[in-house]
């Protein structure tokens, strides 16, 4: 069996994704992946076309780690964002192919279920804490036992999270047109606020509902050592992404100061990133995206790392990767020991007209099919009626007109 062809799909259903088509000379065995990177879809697009397919052609698409070696170690400019996406689109469209030429869903190729299904967690925003209140009952109600919140804080300007679950899943922020949505931010009021929050949640919902905050990378070593102290009397199941990345040995300072549990990783593109997080043990939950660390290949070694040191996984799951990456996130949890947690989004209708076959959620779980694969296909006719749209993340400014981070 060899590889005979690379088709790569610039679609926007209700936002952009990139998908890839890997074809075979058997006849209809072919494997869908996704490389979407959200506000720099063209980049790994044109790496994928001009650079990444043309190398693939001709090769036995079985051998799944040979590949990812080759295109990972032989670009010798390795790594980041934008390589790693490309490798993750082809990596989960081989895993796709192996799947399907199996007759198996991928999650027995990966060792078989450890679990039913992927307990999964909803996205809870509001304006105001009542609001915030309201909308975490409202997500019980549908069965949601894990729910992260934000809250609107106040003066500052297009606070993170606010939009809750509709926000995840969302096209764009701001009109996608000719420059992104400059959002103000301030440090001191934040952390005066989520404290308070959450106090006010615990106190009107009880013990009983997970909680979670994502402070989404904006703070500093000792701010985020402080906010991970003071809301350590609420039992978050964990806080999420208290500092950037680049700044791993300051864990060591949140560690030191509180027992709140920290997830960390979804700006994280290998598991060379997120070793001495894992081994130091200075975090619980390793939640890595899929679709920006080589694919499947790479989060099973990393979900391996991580069991011996008792860290579990949260992978990413947002709207802005496919449908795909979160069926591979699935098929993953399930098969692991290790899982923690799993992020997810509704997909709108005109997202699931192109690609079909996601994972479904029922009574706080996500659940794949037991379809050979990934259990995922893409309609390119539909593909075609939604063409690219420019689109930008937000940046972030502090009161001052500095740059900061979003």
């Amino acid at each position: 069996m060899q590889i005979t062809n690379v088709k790569i799909i610039v679609t926007s259903p209700g936002r952009n994704y990139v998908l890839v088509k890997i074809e075979t000379d058997e006849p209809d065995l072919y494997g869908w992946g996704d490389a979407t990177l959200n506000g720099r879809e063209l980049a790994v697009a044109s790496a994928l076309e001009k650079h990444i397919g043309p190398l693939l052609i001709g090769r036995d698409p079985d051998r799944i780690e040979d590949i990812w070696q080759y295109l990972f170690r032989g670009t010798y400019w390795r790594g980041g964002p934008v390589l790693m996406t490309a490798l993750a689109g082809v990596d989960l469209a081989l895993w796709d192919i192996k799947g399907k030429r199996a007759g198996l869903p991928l999650y027995s190729l990966l060792g078989g279920k450890t679990r039913e299904g992927a307990l999964a967690y909803t996205h809870c925003g509001g304006q105001d804490f009542q609001e915030v209140e309201e909308h975490v009952r409202a997500a019980q109600e549908k069965g949601f036992k894990v729910i992260r919140v934000q809250v609107a804080i106040p003066g500052n300007v297009g606070t993170y999270g606010v939009g809750g679950a509709q926000e995840a899943a969302a096209a764009t922020w701001g009109e996608g047109g000719a420059l992104p949505q400059v959002e103000r931010w301030e440090p001191g009021a934040y952390l005066r606020t989520v404290p308070r929050l959450l106090e006010h949640l615990r106190s009107r919902l009880g013990e009983e509902i997970e909680l979670l905050h994502d402070v989404h990378e904006r703070l500093n070593p000792i701010q985020a050592a402080r906010l991970a102290r003071e809301v350590e009397p609420f039992h978050l199941f964990f806080l999420e992404d208290p500092l950037r990345p680049e700044h791993k040995e300051s864990f060591r300072l949140i560690r030191q100061h509180t027992t709140t549990p920290i997830a960390m990783g979804e700006l994280f593109h290998s598991r060379w990133e997120a070793l001495p997080l894992i081994t130091e043990q200075l975090i619980d939950f390793i939640r890595c995206d899929l679709g920006h660390i080589g694919g499947l290949t790479e989060a099973r070694k990393i979900a391996a790392i991580a069991e011996s040191y008792q860290v579990q996984t949260a992978w990413h799951g947002p709207g802005d990767i496919a449908p795909i990456t979160h069926a591979a996130n699935v098929h993953l949890d399930t098969s692991i020991t290790n899982f923690g947690v799993q992020e997810m989004v509704f997909f709108p209708e005109i997202t699931q007209e192109v690609i079909t076959g996601g994972p479904v959620f029922k009574d706080g779980y996500l659940w794949v099919t037991d379809k050979p694969g990934l259990g995922t296909d893409v309609d390119e006719v539909a593909a075609a009626r939604y063409p690219y749209q420019r689109a930008y993340l937000p940046t972030v400014r502090r009161a001052d007109g500095s740059v900061h981070d979003w």
